[in-house]
């Protein structure tokens, strides 16, 4: 085998395989004998014809076709580890340049290259609020709002009352692909907010309840309302709806006294103090992990001004397909489609596509960041670490599913997908407070992370009950169909000839005998 390797610009090699005449007469060979399997020869059982039999009856075309095939899935993987290559994902076979000898030419993209700035200088300061008494005050008025007791009432709504309705509403222009009702008609309770009170959560618009003052129970309304451009929902942009409410009844919210034994009915709490006491330090939790999320991107940020990603570009596209189906998700949970969506905006998708570019490319570059400089801090994850989250969502999927359903669903495949994604969420996770801890000046290199040279990548082992797994970044070969880089985790990619791991090229067009150059 003589192979001749060349690096492109786009970050893929282009790889020219002199292989040996032999091998390509074998796998004329078993082609043959494959094709005699499936076609009917007069004279012979099925794959008993011989092989000049064979080729007189179908062709040497056929056959060639059928054998380009097997030299290929059997020489692909030799040719990636000969090559000394390391492909992000599959090849494609470019080109039969010739027959004798067999010379073939492949593209194949490479995994990403990262080369990083000295990010062990970047210094932020760590500014975290402290929670304020009125933010604890606010948070337990929000409980005691949700502990009211329900009184009728036979009068006009007032603030803070609790309407009953029955709500529907329509388009007031209706667009192709979309239909006339917006709510079909629907039971509903509303709290009318004071005016003073942030109404932006408001369903189905922020600021509905305040229509609700004054009427009574029997009354009737109608209201016009055009949802603004920055509207949380995609599908409602610049959408102009009428409302239609009937209330059937209203009633006062008497709210609950704040004292010992408000705290024990929301909770296991003796008294009050303890209650607030305990608001008090979730609201901690939750300020100290939004403000670390802003100063993790903060830092990332930083560092993607001094580095250096080479990447191909089917890497940026499989992100791209990434956020693709993310909105289609987030469509289906409105009943809504892509067709429809496309149709609501007036693109095209190869439109939406070039939108979503930029985000996909910025969310696999501060991927690619992360998980080398995970590898460059010698980042581990901790196997009992490791274990008790995979535990831990295995029982959210009981909690969420019935018995029978996860059964399905909790398969070898999805576990061990399961278990890497953690692995990555994991490795993220810890990558961040490292970066953390060097930005603010806190963090001393010991050990591995304190040489000047970067530690060389491992494979990641199987849980063996030892302490730690190594998991490295996401730049190894990847099956086929490779997910987005920024939603995986790779481990240092096993042997090259494992067929999950350097998957087959894209078959070329049929090749004629007669032809000595073919191009797929």
């Amino acid at each position: 085998m003589k192979i001749d390797k060349q690096l492109t610009e786009d970050h893929q090699a282009r790889l020219t395989v002199e292989l040996e005449p032999q091998h390509l007469e074998e796998a004329k060979h078993r082609a043959a004998r494959k094709i005699a399997q499936k076609v009917k020869i007069p004279g012979f059982r099925p794959g008993k014809a011989p092989y000049p039999v064979v080729l007189r009856t179908v062709g040497e075309a056929a056959v060639l076709d059928e054998a380009m095939e097997f030299l290929v899935n059997e020489q692909y993987p030799k040719i990636i580890e000969e090559s000394g290559i390391k492909p992000y994902g599959p090849g494609n076979l470019e080109n039969i340049k010739k027959l004798d000898p067999p010379t073939l030419e492949f593209i194949v993209p490479l995994e990403a290259e990262v080369t990083l700035g000295d990010y062990h200088q970047i210094r932020f300061p760590y500014e975290l609020k402290t929670v304020t008494d009125e933010e604890v005050e606010h948070a337990i008025e929000d409980l005691r709002e949700r502990m009211a007791v329900l009184e009728p009432v036979d009068r006009p709504a007032q603030e803070n009352d609790r309407v009953f309705i029955h709500l529907s509403a329509e388009r007031k222009e209706v667009k192709e692909g979309q239909s006339l009702t917006l709510i079909k008609d629907r039971e509903d309770q509303v709290t009318i907010n004071p005016e003073d009170k942030d109404t932006s959560s408001e369903w189905p618009y922020p600021g509905f309840s305040r229509n609700l003052l004054g009427l009574k129970a029997g009354d009737e309304k109608v209201i016009e309302y055009t949802y603004p451009e920055d509207a949380r929902l995609e599908s409602l942009k610049g959408t102009s709806a009428i409302f239609r409410i009937k209330v059937t009844d209203i009633k006062l919210r008497k709210l609950p006294d704040l004292n010992d034994d408000f705290a024990q009915s929301v909770g296991e709490f003796e008294t009050f103090a303890a209650l607030q006491k305990a608001v008090r330090e979730n609201l901690e939790k939750q300020t100290k992990k939004e403000y670390d999320e802003e100063y993790g991107n903060k830092i990332v940020t930083e560092i993607l001004k001094d580095v250096q990603i080479k990447y191909p570009a089917v890497m940026l596209e499989n992100e791209t397909n990434g956020l693709l189906r993310q909105l289609e998700n987030r469509l289906a949970e409105q009943n809504l489609d892509m067709t429809a969506y496309l149709k609501t905006r007036r693109m095209e998708e190869a439109d939406l596509r070039k939108e979503l570019t930029p985000t996909a490319e910025e969310r696999m570059k501060r991927s690619l960041v992360l998980f080398e400089v995970a590898k460059a801090e010698n980042i581990q994850v901790d196997q009992n670490e490791l274990q008790n989250e995979t535990v831990r969502t295995l029982d959210s999927i009981n909690r969420i599913y019935s018995p029978k359903e996860a059964r399905k669903m909790v398969t070898e495949p999805f576990i061990n997908n399961m278990v890497s994604s953690i692995a990555a969420d994991l490795t993220i996770t810890h990558t961040l407070e490292r970066l953390q801890s060097i930005a603010k000046g806190e963090f001393t290199p010991t050990g591995e992370a304190a040489t000047s040279e970067k530690p060389k990548p491992k494979k990641a082992r199987k849980a063996t009950g030892k302490k730690s797994t190594k998991v490295e970044a996401p730049t190894t070969i990847q099956p086929a169909e490779a997910e987005p880089v920024s939603s995986v985790v790779a481990s240092e990619a096993p042997a090259v000839d494992a067929p999950k791991v350097s998957p087959k090229p894209k078959r070329p067009k049929k090749v004629k005998p007669s032809e000595t150059s073919v191009e797929s």
